[in-house]
Formats: C-alpha cells, sequence, structure tokens
C-alpha cells in the first residue's frame, strides 16, 4: 500500500471514535483499504479527466483556457503520482 493512502487509512481509523481499549479496537483490512483508496482517486482523476468544450476544441483555447487546462492535466499527474495510482 501507498505511504499516503496507509497514513490516511490510520487517521481516518483513529478518528473514528473506536474504542481505544486493543481489546476492542478493530483493525483495518489493508487490502479492502488499499483497494478503496485505489478506486476513490482513480474516480476523482476520472472527474478531472472529463473532457469539457475547451478540453476537445484546442483550436479555440485562450491563453487563459490553455493555462487552466494545462494545470489541470498536472494535477491529475500530481494526484497519481502522491497516491501511486497508474494509469
Amino acid at each position: 500500500m501507498n505511504d499516503r493512502i496507509r497514513e490516511l487509512v490510520e487517521v481516518a481509523f483513529n478518528d473514528a471514535n473506536y474504542p481505544t481499549d486493543q481489546q476492542y479496537r478493530i483493525i483495518p483490512n489493508t487490502a479492502f483499504c488499499e483497494k478503496f483508496a485505489e478506486l476513490l482517486i482513480r474516480e476523482c482523476v476520472n472527474i478531472l479527466e472529463k473532457p469539457e468544450y475547451v478540453m476537445t476544441h484546442p483550436e479555440e483555447l485562450t491563453d487563459y483556457n490553455r493555462g487552466w487546462v494545462n494545470g489541470r492535466l498536472l494535477g491529475i499527474e500530481h494526484i497519481k503520482e502522491q497516491f501511486g495510482v497508474e494509469s
């Protein structure tokens, strides 16, 4: 599991107000958490990758829109890299 995902799982687990007594503490299923995180991240990336008018009509891009598209694509790459999600 990606270290960042593992950190977020631990934070979520601790913030869920489970009893602190180890006898009652539920250990999160690592495989489930990893798959859930991957699916969630992919869904976020898919939302960012949905074509919009300015992305599908490059001939009409203004400098502002060109910067917006480039920033959006860079954001997608950063998210994938941060969480270790392959394309």
